[in-house]
């Protein structure tokens, strides 16, 4: 619902539909009311899977949805209500670059994996809270960010050193 739209004077008495300033003001509302609904359309992903085999031999399994392009890291998480404790957004870097990441629009708290571009895990933000948008920066380049569920690397033993095997980290991962 766009609501009451107040016009001048003059375009009120004359019904001006017509006016320049009047078709700018309605292409500014229309615009600003399209933008919550737009940021919402789904975005496709591609379904992966991957393992994270801690410094103790343990070998855990996820899938994951695989963000690639640039529109689809950006919207990452947004909105998810709930994932299962076995899955996460693997957020793909290539080349690797330092990523920074915030929780904007995002509804379920996170623990965020920084990962090398040899699958060894450089460093990993515990509980990030939904929509804080207080930058959590790598620590140098990366070639992925895997999202999990808040708490889940505390569960499982996950830390720092630890090795993620997925296709993207090369044949020698």
């Amino acid at each position: 619902m766009l609501g009451t739209i107040l016009l001048p004077p003059r375009a009120r008495v004359t019904g001006c539909g017509a006016c320049l300033r009047c078709r700018l003001l309605l292409l500014v509302l229309l615009f600003f009311t399209a933008v919550p609904v737009a940021a919402q359309e789904p975005i496709t992903f591609e379904r992966t899977e991957l393992a994270i085999v801690t410094a103790g031999g343990a070998r855990h399994q996820f899938k994951a949805e695989w963000a690639k392009t640039w529109p689809q890291k950006a919207r990452g998480l947004m909105y998810r209500k709930e994932m299962p404790l076995d899955h996460g957004m693997l957020l793909d870097y290539d080349p690797p670059t330092p990523a920074s990441i915030w929780m904007r629009n995002t509804l379920i708290p996170l623990d965020i994996v920084f990962i090398r571009a040899d699958g060894v895990i450089e460093s990993i933000f515990l509980g990030a809270k939904p929509h804080d948008e207080t930058p959590m920066p790598s620590k140098g380049p990366v070639r992925a960010v895997l999202e999990l569920n808040a708490g889940v690397t505390r569960l499982l033993g996950i830390r720092p050193g630890d090795k993620v095997e997925h296709p993207i980290f090369g044949k020698g991962n």
